[in-house]
């Protein structure tokens, strides 16, 4: 029963502290957003910049293509394991399964708290929710409470618990769109990261085997 009236309490005190929550919420959602468009789109002008470039340093040599990238860049980090698996003696086969795993790698890194919007996004809407549903329980007690003052009184609180609601609404709508617009740039990333590995495999192969032709 104790538990009973904490829950009671809760719900009679209205959905005013919902509205705090969602704010929160919305100051996380920003960072979060400001943060994952500022890295992919980075690295999405860089990789849409370099990729036609890098085509004709692959017909120089794969030591010409790792040049021509910047160390810090997904693309580097891709070509570098590559060449070291060649170097080791590695076959097609075998980089292309370093590629796979190393490609897994970097759309984790890059989808990294992405998380957190799409959660937002599905679940901001039903906190509002839970906020209006405690101020209308709210505005009935109230009503309850002051009989003969008319429906204005359960009208205005009525008015005031749909608030959580929309701002549920607002705060969701920008990160299902920043969530929806990461996720397809990073897949874009990733295709044409994919692309150049098996360009730059091609090359490594071709290299190795002009390296072990008898001469």
């Amino acid at each position: 029963m104790e538990h009973l009236g904490f829950l009671k309490n809760i719900a009679f005190a209205g959905g005013d502290w919902v509205i705090y929550i969602l704010f929160f919420f919305s100051v996380l959602a920003v960072s979060v957003i400001i943060e994952r468009i500022i890295i992919v789109n980075r690295t999405s002008n860089y990789q849409e910049k370099i990729l036609p470039e890098l085509t004709k340093k692959l017909e120089e040599g794969p030591e010409e293509a790792l040049k021509a990238l910047k160390r810090d860049s997904l693309l580097y980090r891709v070509a570098r394991e590559l060449a070291d698996c060649a170097a080791d003696g590695a076959g097609p086969q075998a980089m292309e399964r370093h590629l796979d795993t190393r490609l897994a790698v970097e759309r984790r890194n890059l989808e990294k708290r992405t998380l957190i919007l799409g959660t937002l996004g599905n679940n901001a809407p039903f906190v509002g929710l839970l906020g209006t549903v405690l101020g209308v329980i709210r505005a009935f007690h109230d009503l309850g409470a002051t009989a003969g003052q008319g429906p204005e009184v359960v009208m205005e609180g009525i008015s005031q618990a749909l608030i959580a609601t929309a701002v549920g609404i607002f705060v969701a709508l920008p990160c299902v769109a920043s969530f929806n617009f990461l996720k397809k740039r990073i897949k874009d990333i990733i295709i044409d990261a994919d692309r150049f590995g098996h360009q730059f495999i091609s090359v490594l192969d071709a290299e190795n085997k002009k390296a072990g032709a008898p001469r």
